[in-house]
């Protein structure tokens, strides 16, 4: 004997089935300008730290904003009309991708190194303020 239980939401409607739940599968298909505008808004997420709250509001996969990120990098969803083929990526347009993925991660890690030396510069200039002020008080006690 089984059971099918159905969960209503609090506004007494039925939830529509996704994927996962056992319901009818379909594939959605998005515009290059939705694309762009679920990226921007995912960005936004991420920065808040809501960026799986927003996969899940939207039915959206991580991988699938990875390859549109890729796409993004590479200029394949820019001045894309609604309804043109986008299709894969060239070799030429997944290494400019990769080229940028790669040169945003430099500059990321040249900002953090440009912040530790700033650091260590002010923590040695301490240092001597310290160092100084030690021996000028080691003077006074030995006279």
């Amino acid at each position: 004997m089984s059971s099918s239980l159905i969960a209503v939401r609090d506004d007494g409607r039925m939830p529509s089935p996704g994927p996962r739940s056992g319901g009818p599968t379909s594939r959605r298909s998005f515009s290059s300008a939705q694309k762009l505008d679920h990226l921007a808004a995912y960005e936004v997420a991420v920065a808040s730290g809501l960026g799986g709250a927003y996969l899940r509001e939207h039915g959206l996969y991580s991988s699938l904003v990875s390859e549109w990120r890729r796409m993004r990098d590479a200029g394949v969803l820019a001045g894309k009309q609604p309804g043109e083929k986008i299709g894969r990526l060239s070799a030429e347009q997944a290494e400019i991708a990769r080229l940028r993925r790669q040169l945003d991660k430099a500059e990321r890690r040249l900002v953090t190194t440009e912040a530790a030396l700033v650091i260590m510069g002010k923590a040695h200039d301490l240092l001597d303020v310290l160092t100084k002020r030690s021996r000028d008080d080691s003077e006074h006690t030995t006279r």
